[in-house]
């Protein structure tokens, strides 16, 4: 069954959309500074104008690739927020912070790539205060500083193993359910141990 064109047209991209598709590629194969908006504009085939309409400047450009990350996990850290604290939420955090993540790929490789600009523009806070509330959602406010370590190790394994991990022979869906694993075992230690407090 062929999609309606309405169907079809609601499957496109947005003209946003491809814009930052292609900025985000031409941001990581040639870094942002050397990467200007008459090129993002040349390689889409519209006019610096057409661009204009959407984002004035590449860093406008830069800071919607994070308020679309910062969405997304705060989506998923307000369900958190209306959840029991217990350890099948918390897993549940994380398998969605583990789709996030996925989605966000570029974007976060863009960024790991060149945090000196991302500093000047001031959108790394943007990145870690979204880690902050998250790993907030995954400890108790009493908890020990070794809870608190396996609770941030489970984040971050999550994301170094999409944006850092050395790529070999490995699948995606197997990086994902490895990463995945380590990271609900971490807080399953927290779980075993304050059990046996």
């Amino acid at each position: 069954m062929t999609d309606t064109p309405r169907e079809a047209r609601e499957q496109q991209p947005s003209t946003r959309e491809r814009i930052q598709q292609t900025a985000i590629a031409l941001f990581s194969e040639h870094g942002y500074e050397r990467t200007s908006l008459r090129e993002i504009a040349e390689q889409l085939g519209v006019t610096k104008a057409a661009l204009y309409y959407h984002f004035k400047t590449k860093e406008d450009i830069a800071a919607s690739f994070f308020d679309s990350y910062a969405e997304d996990v705060d989506r998923i850290c307000e369900w958190g927020d209306t959840q029991p604290r217990d350890l099948d939420t918390r897993t549940e955090l994380l398998r969605r912070y583990a789709e996030v993540i996925r989605s966000h790929v570029p974007v976060l490789k863009f960024m790991q790539n060149n945090q000196a600009a991302l500093t000047r523009l001031d959108r790394m806070s943007v990145f870690r205060m979204r880690q902050r509330r998250l790993h907030a959602l995954l400890i108790e406010t009493d908890d020990p500083l070794t809870h608190r370590l396996r609770a941030w190790d489970a984040i971050t394994t999550l994301y170094s193993a999409w944006i850092t991990y050395p790529r070999i022979d490995d699948s995606e869906q197997e990086i994902r359910e490895a990463s995945l694993q380590i990271s609900i075992g971490l807080l399953r230690s927290n779980e075993a141990e304050r059990l046996d407090s």
